[in-house]
């Protein structure tokens, strides 16, 4: 952890809030949306989409290498092999137990609210039949080979976050058995993750940007015309999403010793930048920085974080959940309690299996679609035109379930540093803006 004196503190108070990273974010939000709103022609500019997907793709940039010199780093750094197992199966439990609930929340709300209930649109099976296709060629050993690159370089260069973190981990306990021999290494490699955090740092300072962009040409492109009868069913997702954050994390962070609203306060920057490009991907970077100044360890942090972001999915479970009852009841299929239940352990592992792949919501939803019933698969049209609007929710939901579960693992691993939680939740020192070039260690 990087000391910060009473001077810095002062000087980092001081600063002008429009400076502040999560102020222009925010900014940017809002008046991307109003010029989506007001002139959608331009907002519609393949320049302006060109702004949100060219800073994701800047953050994208920098994920293969901060996963794989955090978990080099805090791997090789363990005298015992064991305790990376422990806490790679500690965080597969929680993944697992956190995961039903929102699968289970997202269904009881779903069936108590009944949102497609009386819904007068009728889907077109063509929009949907890529989508069936892919889920059902999607099969759970494709995405066993699928954590295994067919090259180191190609994982890199794919940045597969699951094949980069299994090649990271293994070359940790390359580093580990070495020994004194491996020291130096380690010690380069370090260093390399300071300067891809100033890279970080750096590509920040473009968040507003990407924002603005992507904001504005999502609004441009489907308006607020395209909600129409399905505001009701984005209604409940935002809701249910709440529910789960505020009940089920907030009961679990106060397990674990902290306040649920002071962390969400603590990665408000993350969040906004998050809602801004719809993607959690492009918070991950600051996320485990942040997480790491909060307290966590960094062996815990380097290995829950990637891996909770194909395994701890709490936004897309509850998604799948309630995006199934809501097809149903559109269609005026009565689900009896057995299928609900076969709702529950189909997307438990469609979740999974789908992770990486592009439009992954859309294809987990059809494979689970097809396993309750096939006459369902044709229903997923009816959420074409909203699924935009959602993916911001499920984005959302996704990185603070992650960030929540990092600190859950690392108090459960006896890793948590007490005092530095304290000081960042209860605002002792100024978290707004992170200076990423300087803060590991």
């Amino acid at each position: 952890m990087v000391a910060i004196s009473s001077a810095a503190r002062m000087r980092r108070s001081a600063k002008p809030f429009y400076k502040i990273l999560y102020v222009q974010v925010l900014v940017a939000i809002v008046f991307g949306a109003l010029f989506g709103w007001l002139a959608p022609q331009w907002a519609t500019n393949e320049w302006v989409k060109a702004l949100g997907d060219g800073f994701v793709k800047l953050i994208k940039m920098v994920i293969a290498p901060i996963i794989f010199c955090t978990v080099v780093s805090g791997i090789a750094h363990i005298s015992d092999a064991r305790k990376v197992g422990r806490v790679a199966v500690k965080a597969l439990v929680y993944f697992e137990i956190v995961s039903t609930f929102a699968l289970a929340i997202g269904l009881v709300v779903g069936g108590l609210l009944r949102p497609g209930a009386g819904f007068s649109g009728k889907p077109d099976p063509a929009l949907v039949e890529a989508f069936a296709q892919q889920a059902a060629a999607r099969h759970s050993v494709d995405f066993v080979l699928d954590i295994i690159p067919d090259s180191v370089v190609g994982a890199f260069a794919k940045g597969d976050v699951l094949q980069v973190l299994l090649f990271s981990i293994l070359f940790g306990f390359a580093l580990m058995a070495l020994g004194e021999r491996g020291k130096t290494l380690v010690g380069l490699i370090d260093d390399m993750a300071h300067g891809v955090f100033g890279v970080i740092n750096l590509v920040m300072k473009a968040a507003p940007v990407g924002a603005f962009g992507a904001m504005a040409f999502t609004v441009g492109t489907y308006g607020p015309a395209a909600l129409g009868n399905l505001i009701g069913l984005v209604a409940t997702f935002y809701l249910t999403s709440a529910i789960f954050i505020v009940v089920i994390l907030g009961a679990v962070a106060r397990i674990a010793g902290f306040n649920i609203f002071r962390f969400l306060n603590y990665i408000k920057a993350e969040l906004l930048i998050v809602l801004g490009t719809s993607s959690s991907e492009t918070a991950l970077p600051a996320l485990m920085e942040k997480l790491e100044r909060l307290g966590c360890s960094k062996p815990v942090v380097g290995l829950v974080v990637p891996t909770g972001y194909s395994f701890n999915l709490d936004g897309t479970n509850i998604y799948m959940t309630l995006a199934t009852l809501f097809v149903a009841q559109a269609m005026g299929v009565d689900l009896s309690v057995s299928q609900q239940a076969t709702i529950l352990a189909v997307a438990m592992l469609t979740s999974k299996g789908a992770s990486g792949v592009t439009g992954a919501g859309f294809i987990t939803l059809a494979a689970t679609l097809g396993a309750v019933s096939p006459a369902l698969v044709p229903g997923m049209a009816i959420l074409l035109g909203v699924d935009k609007f959602m993916s911001e929710c499920r984005a959302l939901t996704n990185i603070i379930g992650n960030g929540v579960a990092t600190i859950v693992v690392s108090w459960w691993e006896n890793e948590l540093d007490r005092d530095g939680l304290a000081a960042a939740l209860g605002e002792a020192v100024d978290t707004s803006d992170v200076d990423t070039g300087v803060a590991t260690g």
